[in-house]
């Protein structure tokens, strides 16, 4: 499902949060946010290619996120305030990996800063993402996975609703290795049962 290039791209707005499609303007405090939670994702995250710790990365990064919205291949979101929209990133929430036709689905992947856990805020941003993906991206199904130590992360799944499918050894190369992930998905319960996906 491609954006027409006119289109605006998504703003979401909870009751704490803007979750937004970034902006120009958002590299810089993208870097800055990176940059403070460096240790706090790196046990979660794939290796940071050399140029991450740079303001030009997150500029590519922002309009590469850009460019595939419009496309219709990821919707990948910046989380601020909804008090100081326009200044610090607290998190990030993605869908990636969109697949269209009998599949319909995609990948959620989120974090949030170390400063801004704890509060539920996670949960509100990703309950707008999903919303988003069944509704506006008309997706039948989201998938997300994680790490059996990452406790607060599956926690946060299951208040979401998501259910566990599976169990991937060696799945994804993170911490500095192949490590085993827990395999969850959610449904899109209000699907017509006589809809075809798009």
């Amino acid at each position: 499902m491609r954006t027409p290039p006119d289109a605006p791209l998504p703003r979401l707005e909870t009751e704490r949060l803007v979750v937004a499609v970034p902006e120009p303007s958002h590299a810089p405090h993208l870097l800055a946010y990176s940059l403070a939670n460096r240790a706090h994702f790196a046990p979660w995250d794939p290796p940071y290619p050399p140029s991450f710790d740079t303001l030009g990365y997150w500029e590519r990064w922002v309009a590469r996120a850009r460019e595939e919205y419009a496309a219709g291949t990821s919707a990948r979101f910046v989380i601020t305030s909804s008090a100081t929209p326009e200044a610090a990133v607290i998190a990030q929430a993605n869908l990636t990996g969109v697949m269209r036709g009998p599949l319909s689905t995609c990948y959620l992947g989120y974090k949030i800063a170390a400063e801004h856990e704890g509060r539920g805020l996670m949960r509100e941003a990703c309950e707008a993402v999903i919303e988003h993906a069944f509704g506006a991206l008309a997706l039948h199904r989201v998938q997300a996975n994680y790490v059996p130590t990452n406790e607060r992360s599956g926690a946060l799944l299951r208040r979401l609703g998501f259910a566990v499918e599976g169990y991937a050894r060696d799945y994804l190369f993170i911490g500095g290795r192949f490590r085993d992930h827990v395999l969850t998905a959610k449904t899109n319960t209000s699907w017509p049962a006589d809809r075809a996906p798009p």
